[in-house]
């Protein structure tokens, strides 16, 4: 079977993202609605086991990097023996975690015995007050320490991505790359989507971050430079040291044309885009018996149902499910 997973576009399909739940222990409001509790059910939820066998399959199709993600990861219970089971894969290159750092101070010295390699950890502010604003009560502290753990287990690089809203949390920019210069993490300034009611909700606080990134050149001076990952950031250098700052512009510069990646639900569903319904159900296939041969000829048709792009502009209600549902 071919080695590489080739969509409609003649775009690798190299990088998968799946999330284990879509429950999360924080309530952004730009991603969960306050109260919010229709979760799929857990019986609907892939077990590890399952993770595994499709991961598997995926790596060999030839996609090399794979993130774990949420809602929040670490709120599966025993997720760690996941991290185990993918870490014994012997064709994944990169096994990285995205989460809010809330539960990582106690896991993150095991998370990487068992073969974790990065993590990119949510955090839209530095003030106490505005965090547990924007979380929905969250502690502050608690993701600090997290973060901490993280960088003396040795994950890295270690990425913080931050949604950047206006009126919100544009003021903090400044200080949110200072304190990743000083810690050595790398900042990545994310654009917000018109993902479901909540995504909807928060477009009046979207900001187009190509003035932010002319305005931080000018201050700190900034030159292109790349990074190890998948995902569709563009980095920049800060002069005169290593630390980067990487710009997802969904809205304002869209990296469609070099998409590389889908997305597996924590119900088995397939997605092929952030910004469209196409998707693919696998849970069934599993759970009827598919044989790892079928479920690789499975997998090939569904990256040959990949859409060109998104429409977050042009159809900016199309999507009526929410960004945990998705998978971050």
């Amino acid at each position: 079977m071919n080695r590489q997973l080739i969509d409609p576009f003649q775009r690798r399909i190299d990088y998968v993202r799946i999330s284990v739940t879509d429950q999360c222990d924080l309530r952004c409001d730009y991603c969960l609605p306050k109260g919010f509790k229709d979760f799929e059910e857990p019986e609907n939820w892939l077990t590890f086991d399952e993770i595994t066998r499709v991961t598997k399959a995926f790596t060999e199709l030839g996609v090399g990097r794979i993130r774990l993600t949420g809602g929040e990861p670490l709120v599966r219970k025993n997720f760690p023996d996941l991290v185990k089971k993918l870490g014994q894969l012997p064709q994944l290159e990169d096994l990285s975690l995205s989460t809010n750092a809330v539960k990582l101070g106690k896991v993150a010295g095991e998370l990487k015995a068992h073969g974790l390699h990065r993590i990119n950890v949510s955090l839209d502010s530095l003030d106490p007050k505005q965090f547990a604003a924007i979380t929905g009560g969250g502690k502050l502290h608690k993701v600090l320490d997290g973060l901490m753990a993280a960088k003396a287990a040795g994950l890295g690089p270690i990425k913080i991505n931050m949604v950047a809203m206006k009126g919100v949390n544009d003021h903090e920019i400044g200080e949110m790359l200072e304190f990743c210069i000083e810690h050595e993490f790398t900042l990545r300034l994310i654009e917000t989507m018109p993902m479901g009611t909540t995504g909807r909700s928060a477009t009046d606080r979207y900001l187009d971050l190509q003035p932010v990134r002319a305005q931080l050149a000018e201050r700190y001076g900034l030159i292109p430079d790349i990074m190890p990952g998948g995902g569709p950031a563009r980095y920049m250098r800060v002069v005169g040291s290593d630390s980067r700052i990487g710009f997802i512009t969904p809205i304002s510069q869209h990296f469609c044309e070099s998409c590389n990646r889908v997305r597996l639900s924590v119900d088995g569903t397939l997605y092929l885009c952030l910004g469209q319904n196409d998707r693919f159900e696998l849970r069934p296939m599993l759970r009827a018996g598919i044989d790892d041969d079928a479920l690789k000829t499975a997998i090939v048709e569904a990256i040959s149902l990949k859409p060109e792009k998104h429409e977050f502009k042009e159809e900016p209600g199309k999507l009526v499910r929410f960004m945990s549902a998705t998978g971050g």
